[in-house]
């Protein structure tokens, strides 16, 4: 079973720990955007706000943005992506991860969907 708790708009979120957190955009987001040719990431100890803009998607097709799933503290990012950002058509659920949060309400993610209501949107 997955460990991803979703967001409506796309985003994943994988809790490390109890206060962690590691977000990316799903499969079927990066397959919607197409072809990823940059991506701008937001400053380590940026603070986030659940819902708000933490990070610009630019592909062939469209600009977009990452909306954090959680509120919290940036800690890190993934600097791949800077150089490389189709590791995220590649792996978007691994190797294609954006940020990574110490999250300052952890109670936010319950209300994430999880991967089977995630589906079930989709359709």
């Amino acid at each position: 079973m997955s460990k991803l708790k979703h967001t409506g708009d796309h985003e994943w979120i994988r809790m490390e720990g109890d206060d962690m957190g590691v977000v990316g955009i799903t499969d079927f987001a990066q397959q919607q955007l197409g072809d990823l040719v940059h991506i701008e990431l937001p400053e380590v100890g940026t603070e986030l706000a659940q819902s708000g803009e933490a990070a610009v998607i630019e592909s062939v097709k469209a600009a977009s943005d990452l909306h954090c799933p959680v509120s919290g503290i940036l800690v890190a990012i993934n600097e791949s992506l800077l150089e490389n950002p189709s590791l995220v058509n590649e792996d978007p659920t691994g190797e294609g991860w954006f940020l990574k949060i110490k999250l300052s309400d952890p109670s936010e993610v319950e209300g994430l969907m999880d991967e089977a209501a995630y589906q079930a949107s989709l359709d």
